[in-house]
């Protein structure tokens, strides 16, 4: 696989902390609302795919945190004479937590809809054979007990196109 996985990941990691990131997304998606939600320092993405209870107990995890991680590797040779030519899924994770029930799926969706648009805006050649076409599915799970006291995680998939000797 030669680091696939790791070099989309940190692609995908300096495109969030880069100066077009998630904060600049949240700054033009609070705007019109004037609804306040805290900026995601670069300490808070982390290039791991670890389960939100095991963060917590294993380290001290700060919020909102989000996780960019490689799910799954495809090489499904369609360019025939390359060493790989295929596929990656990859995921971006964002967790939310608060004390209160008030307001946190509002602040995740902002926090998620602030990534989605970092990737509508990283749509094309990413350079080392990756090829980012657009397109991603976007999930939000159920609040669980954790974090402050409630945490809630919005989970973000999509495909990028691999092509390299």
């Amino acid at each position: 696989m030669n680091k696939l996985g790791s070099t989309a990941t940190t692609a995908i990691v300096q495109m969030l902390i880069g100066p077009a990131g998630i904060n600049s997304g949240l700054a033009s998606l609070t705007a019109p609302d004037n609804q306040i939600v805290a900026p995601i320092d670069a300490g808070h993405i982390h290039a791991q795919n670890v389960a939100a209870d095991l963060a917590e107990r294993s380290t001290k995890t700060k919020y909102p945190a989000v996780y960019v991680y490689c799910e799954k590797v495809a090489n499904t040779l369609a360019e025939k004479f390359r060493s790989f030519s295929g596929s990656l899924q990859m995921a971006v994770e964002v967790r939310h937590s608060q004390d209160r029930l008030d307001g946190l799926q509002n602040a995740l969706e902002l926090y998620s809809d602030s990534v989605m648009q970092v990737l509508d805006q990283g749509r094309g050649d990413w350079g080392q054979g990756l090829y980012y076409c657009g397109g991603y599915d976007a999930t939000v799970g159920a609040v669980k007990q954790g974090g402050r006291n409630f945490v809630q995680t919005a989970k973000i998939t999509f495909r990028i196109e691999v092509s390299r000797n």
